[in-house]
């Protein structure tokens, strides 16, 4: 009739992840975006050096998603031009590179697309402090 809560802590943050996304602003929700994104490449790399294949592969799989049907698919492409088009043209290039990392275990792979991301959000930042 109800189900057992193996991890009542886990439920609680997704609970608390979810009401997060609800109610935070668009510039927010990006940035939630590159922190999730983030988050799974940090953990390839972690099941890549414990040679934990398939979290890698999940992990790997997540990051992908982020940044496709999320960072990707929020770009408005009319109003952005010739930015949009770059950035999109720079999300499918870090998607390549983790498909690349996770079928050849390039931790260096890793660490370039984790490194983009970081420059990406730093900047995303900045663009919130001057709204």
């Amino acid at each position: 009739m109800f189900a057992v809560m193996h991890n009542p802590t886990a439920a609680y943050g997704k609970a608390g992840i979810e009401t997060a996304v609800e109610t935070a602003e668009p510039h927010k929700l990006i940035l939630m975006l590159f922190d999730g994104a983030l988050l799974a490449v940090s953990g390839a790399s972690l099941h890549m050096q414990r040679g934990e294949t398939a979290r890698k592969g999940e992990a790997v799989s997540r990051a992908i998603n982020i940044i496709s049907n999320g960072l990707k698919a929020s770009l408005d492409m009319q109003a952005g031009g010739e930015l949009a088009e770059r950035l999109a043209a720079l999300y499918d290039y870090m998607c390549a590179r983790l498909l690349h990392a996770n079928l050849h275990n390039q931790p260096a792979a890793l660490d370039e697309v984790s490194h983009l991301l970081a420059e990406l959000k730093g900047a995303w930042e900045q663009i919130g402090d001057k709204a």
